[in-house]
């Protein structure tokens, strides 16, 4: 992997975890970098962000405040990715409210431009990306 993406990379995780970066900056700085998708295993405490020639780059993510609700909410995971849109909630604040609403973890599509969330038993919420 080149060392200026996985500087992008790492420099997204970091100010995204910070709660000092949309997710829209964050998207285009990783779309930039060319990274075609990433995963968020919030019990793993990990992101793995994936390149198309097949490359990966896994960073350590902040262990969950609190434990992940056992069941998956769907509504209130979309409240929580609607404040996130308007900005009124960063990634630490959504971390904690999706994991609130049963969130294991989720994949964003970047060349798909949608976001699939899960919960512990399969259960799934796809977010589209706004245009």
């Amino acid at each position: 992997m080149q060392t200026e993406t996985r500087q992008v990379i790492e420099h997204c995780a970091r100010t995204s975890n910070e709660g000092s970066a949309h997710f829209g900056e964050i998207v285009g700085a990783l779309l930039g970098a060319g990274v075609e998708s990433y995963h968020a295993d919030y019990r793993a405490g990990r992101s793995t962000y994936y390149l198309p020639d097949g490359e990966s780059l896994t960073v350590e993510l902040p262990p969950a405040a609190t434990p992940i609700a056992e069941a998956f909410d769907g509504a209130a995971i979309r409240a929580a990715i609607l404040g996130a849109q308007r900005g009124a909630v960063m990634y630490p604040e959504f971390k904690r409210l999706s994991q609130a609403a049963g969130c294991v973890g989720y994949i964003v599509w970047l060349a798909g431009r949608h976001v699939v969330y899960f919960g512990r038993r399969g259960e799934t919420h796809v977010e589209r990306f706004p245009d």
